[in-house]
């Protein structure tokens, strides 16, 4: 069997691209620590527990089933945090993937997929963002991601590996089938708390700000159904077999979603009233962030079919009344 190497998939969206490679013919294994993923995701290949910065695990893992790829997701990644904490973020994102990075390499195993971030850009306000803005990041998590980036390109010319980097914002949505979703303790994600409010799991949905220079006051985004996105990390891994060179790809729709369009989707969809009041703005929040997907469909043949509102909070709503793990 063709193994990949799937580091954080216990994760959100790890656990969706280890369906999607079983679905195309590869046996996923899942590397993950369980700090915020669930052993419950873990359904379509083996499961091996150990932690990134743990050399002498990560050779056993590669040895046992020598991978002919990695999908690297596994991260910290909630911005607050890395601001409050940026060494944990430091030694978590860029000692452990520098650890994993080079137990791959000397396995022999020369193709790597990297979940980056378009947060390595910074704040780049009101501007479709595409491969060649400026990374500026404002903080240890997007710095992080950047440094793994650098840290890959100097390993292929070191060592040959060839890498395919993907660079998205909002991941959405859920496993159409209700067999993996989104499950996060505590949950910040706009959609999920959204939904926990519909659902009186919370008392109400803050909007962070409503005076922002767009058509109803409120932040735009880009969303991406992570069905779509895990797609595209197919796509790449195939690009990366078929001898194709190292690439960087954004992730995106090109277009974005106020914080009232989502809450009036979410109405519609559910057919319930979505509680929610109005706060100040939050200290970073840039007033439109939409990431360009041009490089990705010219090249990869990639293209966010399942990434409407409607779509994204469908999935979302069903896994939500539906779905759960206990561990």
């Amino acid at each position: 069997m063709t193994h990949v190497l799937v580091t954080g998939g216990a994760g959100y969206i790890g656990s969706h691209a280890c369906k999607a490679l079983k679905a195309a013919g590869f046996t996923p294994v899942t590397f993950d620590n369980l700090c915020t993923g669930w052993k419950d995701a873990v359904k379509f290949g083996p499961f091996e527990q150990g932690d990134l910065k743990d050399r002498a695990r990560l050779d056993e893992v590669f040895a046992k089933w020598q991978p002919v790829a990695v999908m690297h997701f596994a991260a910290l990644s909630q911005v607050g945090e890395a601001m409050a904490q940026p060494g944990m973020y430091w030694r978590n994102n860029v000692e452990g993937s520098l650890t994993l990075i080079e137990a791959a390499v000397d396995a022999g195993c020369l193709d790597f997929v990297f979940s980056s971030t378009c947060a390595t850009y910074g704040e780049h306000d009101n501007v479709v963002l595409d491969e060649n803005t400026p990374q500026e990041p404002l903080n240890a998590y997007g710095a992080s991601k950047r440094a793994v980036e650098n840290i890959l390109r100097d390993f292929e010319a070191a060592h040959g590996l060839r890498h395919v980097i993907f660079r998205y914002f909002n991941v959405a949505g859920a496993d159409p089938e209700g067999e993996v979703g989104e499950h996060h303790r505590p949950e910040t994600h706009l959609i999920p708390v959204m939904l926990e409010a519909i659902d009186g799991k919370r008392p109400a949905l803050t909007v962070h700000g409503t005076d922002y220079d767009t058509p109803d006051g409120t932040c735009i985004r880009d969303y991406v159904h992570v069905c779509d996105l895990v797609d595209a990390h197919i796509l790449g891994l195939k690009w990366l077999q078929d001898g194709r060179g190292s690439q960087v790809f954004n992730l995106g729709t090109g277009s974005g979603f106020s914080v009232r369009e989502v809450i009036d989707s979410a109405g519609t969809v559910t057919n319930l009233e979505v509680p929610c009041s109005d706060g100040p703005r939050r200290a970073g929040d840039a007033t439109k962030l939409v990431s360009g997907s041009t490089r990705a469909g010219e090249e990869l043949g990639w293209s966010p079919d399942r990434s409407t509102m409607a779509q994204m909070i469908a999935d979302a709503w069903r896994w939500h009344k539906n779905g759960h793990y206990d561990a």
